[in-house]
């Protein structure tokens, strides 16, 4: 009987040990899990120091809503004290400009945000600057193009001479204008024009309000004219000439912010397509669009490519072939 009670107790002992073990081992997994379900930047957010955050504006300016989410976690982020935004960009959609725009205000409520402006930050790449407390830019940087187009190619003359038509039933007659597959009528441009003057207003009445100035007093400014880093000094275009460390030091002196603070570069979280399907569509996509603005540079020497990818009104600056 002794025997039968000693053989229980080590079975009730050895039942308890090895829950133990199970739960703790389930613990670790969860732990495990959690850490890999969490981003780097909340990671970041549990273990680093206080920090300078930089993010880069770069190429084509268009609406992102990941780098919008981006600029919200860097305002709500305290050990953040400051915001370096880097810009490369001769411009893009006007919406994507302002969409950053708006961004970076809410950013500069609640901490410092300087611009950098490297080879060109022109048009809406100028939108972001006017968004920052304080703008250095290279002497030689690229700069200004203060205005609004708004491009589209036409085919009608191609599709007459291959007899193709294009039938329509509008709701409107100003339904759909301009419309590549007619030529341009009046009541169409008016439309137009009168779309890219009110948008224009918008962003001449920005660089009135952030930067203090008379845009008529500037030389070219309201017929959408760049500046050299140095002409924009002139007038008032920019703050400062230089690159970070003249970004440093405007933080330390208005700011009281380290210099010895490190510059973490931000970038938006990468969206990942699963599924055969998701991934076959999305690359049949993207070579339809090469194929078709491919066409087009060959007949427009490089510059449809932006035309054709850019929807709505457009800020953007490039050279002319003319």
């Amino acid at each position: 009987m002794m025997l039968e009670t000693e053989t229980v107790l080590d079975r009730r002992r050895l039942r308890r040990h090895v829950s133990f073990w199970r739960i703790a081992a389930i613990v670790a997994v969860l732990l495990a899990v959690g850490a890999l379900l969490l981003s780097s930047e909340t990671m970041q957010a549990l273990t680093s120091k206080d920090y300078v955050a930089r993010v880069s504006i770069t190429g084509t300016i268009t609406e992102d809503r990941k780098q919008l989410e981006m600029l919200d976690k860097i305002a709500e982020d305290d050990k953040a004290k400051a915001l370096i935004v880097f810009v490369n960009s001769p411009g893009g959609t006007s919406t994507g400009g302002e969409a950053l725009y708006l961004a970076l205000r809410k950013v500069a409520d609640k901490k410092p945000v300087v611009a950098q402006f490297g080879t060109v930050a022109a048009s809406a790449g100028y939108i972001v600057g006017l968004a920052t407390d304080h703008i250095v830019a290279r002497g030689n940087s690229i700069t200004g193009s203060v205005g609004v187009i708004a491009q589209w190619p036409e085919f009608a003359g191609i599709l007459e001479k291959v007899g193709v038509k294009v039938n329509e039933i509008r709701s409107g007659e100003l339904k759909a204008w301009p419309s590549p597959f007619q030529p341009l009528e009046e009541k169409g441009r008016a439309a137009t024009q009168d779309m890219v003057d009110e948008s224009f207003s918008w962003f001449l009445n920005l660089v009135k309000t952030r930067r203090g100035v008379d845009t008529t007093s500037v030389p070219g400014l309201e017929k959408g004219r760049i500046f050299t880093g140095r002409q924009a000094l002139s007038h008032k275009l920019v703050d400062s000439i230089g690159g970070l460390d003249e970004v440093r030091d405007w933080l330390k002196e208005k700011h009281k912010i380290d210099k010895d603070l490190k510059v973490v570069d931000k970038k938006p979280e990468a969206e990942y397509k699963l599924g055969l399907f998701g991934a076959s569509n999305t690359s049949m996509r993207d070579l339809a669009a090469e194929m078709v603005t491919g066409a087009a540079d060959a007949l427009s020497g490089g510059q449809a490519s932006l035309a054709l990818r850019l929807d709505g009104l457009v800020s953007v600056w490039h050279p002319s072939e003319n």
